[in-house]
């Protein structure tokens, strides 16, 4: 038997326990879940080619002696700009300077055999009228005349070669550029023609970028243009770009100037040529660099920001679109490559479809959802999605 104290705290106890239960209202139903989609729309595009490259200086002059001599003097700095026909080293003339003055000797003599066949053929000319000389003496003041002049010619040659070797024992830069270090130094002895360059002179600016594409990634773009599937740059004329070793921006753009007309049979590779403006020398002949270039456009392109691809189960890359019926539908997709942070669709997709890219962990095909259109500047800005495709 319950007492009356005993029967008012159980009565208190199940009020306290009706009333805490009380406090939670039933949960009413919840709307369909919001996602962010992006309606596809074609536009054109370049089609980027990421390629490695070195860099190769635009000119090259490797300074050799034309005479043979001892080296005298160095005048220029390792390392410095030179102009074009600044004086490098001076080799020692005095054997050069000997034969060039005996050389104008010898066409002084020329010249004053010849005065002497002049004036005897001159002579000679009224008397062979008159009967007073033979025609045979006549004759050979003539030719003695044409012979002096043929002296005369040859000593002339002789003074000229002379003067060149002079000036040869001054070699001189053939090219403004920049110079490399010293090969040789003074009284060491050179010679004329020889193997080893004296230095070695090399124009930086502008510079090319050797660009190396595979012969079969050529072949494919070569078909792409012919199927119509791509299409050449208007101007005919790809820009290129450069990242450096360290990984920064080159800030300067180049402009594609050739291909190479054969395929280097030990790599596979055809070398294509930029041209680059480098005011700063900060490119160096040599160098390891990846070329950025546009060799075709693609008109009706479809864009997919990277976040909105995922891979599946069996490594298919797939998307989620809204249909009009605003339920979510996973469709497989080709992709081509990565165009800044978003993926070139092959196949797979149309224009006018809503690809989700914001709340797809919400969501799965079937559901219905409520879908909240993202302008193109929130598409791009989402960064980097974690599809797990690297970059062809």
């Amino acid at each position: 038997m319950i007492r009356k104290g005993n029967w008012i705290a159980v009565v208190a106890f199940a009020s306290a326990l009706l009333g805490c239960s009380g406090a939670k209202a039933p949960a009413g139903p919840q709307g369909p879940p919001e996602v962010g989609v992006l309606t596809l729309a074609t536009r054109s595009v370049g089609i980027v080619d990421e390629l490695p490259g070195r860099t190769v200086a635009y000119r090259v002059a490797e300074v050799r002696p034309q005479v043979s001599g001892i080296v005298q003097k160095r005048l220029f700095a390792e390392g410095s700009d030179v102009r074009a026909g600044e004086q490098l080293y001076q080799i020692d003339p005095s054997s050069y300077s000997a034969a060039l003055r005996s050389a104008e000797a010898a066409l002084q003599r020329a010249q004053a055999n010849r005065e002497k066949a002049k004036l005897l053929q001159d002579r000679y000319g009224p008397l062979r009228e008159n009967n007073l000389v033979s025609q045979q003496a006549y004759d050979d003041a003539v030719t003695g005349f044409s012979a002096a002049e043929a002296d005369v010619a040859a000593a002339k040659a002789q003074v000229e070669s002379a003067r060149i070797n002079v000036v040869y024992c001054q070699v001189l830069s053939p090219i403004a550029g920049r110079i490399g270090r010293a090969l040789v130094t003074e009284g060491a002895l050179v010679t004329s023609q020889q193997s080893t360059p004296l230095a070695l002179v090399q124009q930086l600016d502008p510079i090319y970028v050797d660009i190396t594409q595979s012969s079969v990634e050529m072949l494919k773009l070569q078909r792409a243009l012919a199927s119509g599937e791509l299409q050449r740059d208007e101007k005919n004329e790809a820009e290129v770009s450069l990242t450096l070793e360290d990984g920064s921006d080159y800030g300067q753009r180049g402009k594609l100037q050739f291909a190479e007309v054969s395929v280097d049979p030990s790599t596979g590779a055809v070398v294509l040529r930029a041209l680059f403006p480098n005011p700063r020398r900060e490119l160096l002949p040599g160098m390891f660099v990846r070329a950025q270039l546009t060799q075709a456009m693609k008109s009706e392109a479809l864009l997919v920001p990277q976040r909105g691809v995922t891979r599946n189960q069996r490594g298919d890359a797939v998307v989620l679109v809204v249909g009009d019926d605003n339920r979510v539908a996973e469709r497989t997709v080709t992709t081509a490559r990565v165009i800044g942070n978003d993926w070139l669709i092959d196949t797979g997709l149309r224009a006018g479809e809503r690809v989700i890219l914001d709340g797809l962990q919400k969501v799965r095909p079937g559901v219905e959802v409520r879908p909240v259109e993202v302008s193109a500047q929130q598409s791009s800005a989402g960064g980097h999605a974690a599809a797990g495709v690297a970059q062809r």
